[in-house]
């Protein structure tokens, strides 16, 4: 099948499912107990790194239509961005309720205290204008061009996110140092686009 002309519909609706694959695989892992030694770590950090791996592949929509003249990537960048808002959000509840039992004082020394959870949190917090503006009616209201620009602040979140993966990991940067190439391509092309006075 040609690339160029997927059905909007039937790709949109593999994607869906495909994003939900992780939720699925963390749910039969709680329920069968295999997780390992610390299920909780485990389903907070896997959702984490889920979240991490949705906003690269947000990231990396328009370069990819740029350079294939493909459109279907940005017919399900929308999609990508709100799961990886959804994996944000399951990530920060179970750190919220597994790991600190909604105890908000120890939660707000632990903000302050711990910087991978200050930045985390940064990205989450920015990550919220964008889901609630990532939808036609925000376009209309906000105008083409100011839109655009609150949606750039994906960029600094991409930043913020894998610094706090990075942060997380302490030890084995090995993991990190390929998000960080990753994301440094794909802010590059982009920053070429600039320079160039091309499509930003």
């Amino acid at each position: 099948m040609n690339s160029r002309k997927l059905k909007p519909t039937g790709l949109k609706l593999f994607v869906f499912s495909a994003s939900l694959v992780p939720l699925g695989w963390y749910t039969w892992g709680i329920q069968t107990e295999n997780l390992g030694a610390n299920p909780i770590e485990a389903v907070t950090r896997g959702l984490g790194t889920w979240t991490l791996n949705l906003l690269l592949i947000t990231l990396a929509a328009t370069p990819l239509q740029h350079y294939t003249r493909w459109t279907w990537p940005l017919t399900i960048r929308r999609m990508l961005g709100l799961f990886a808002f959804f994996y944000a959000c399951l990530h920060l509840i179970t750190y919220l309720w597994f790991d600190q039992f909604f105890d908000w004082l120890a939660i707000a020394k632990d903000i302050f205290k711990r910087p991978f959870i200050t930045v985390g949190m940064a990205a989450f917090l920015l990550l919220i204008p964008l889901a609630a503006t990532s939808n036609r009616q925000s376009i209309r209201k906000l105008g083409g061009r100011r839109w655009q620009q609150l949606h750039r602040i994906i960029y600094l979140c991409g930043v913020l996110a894998v610094l706090h993966y990075t942060w997380m990991v302490k030890a084995d940067i090995s993991n990190p140092l390929i998000y960080w190439t990753i994301l440094a391509a794909l802010l590059s092309v982009r920053a070429l686009w600039k320079i160039k006075n091309r499509s930003f």
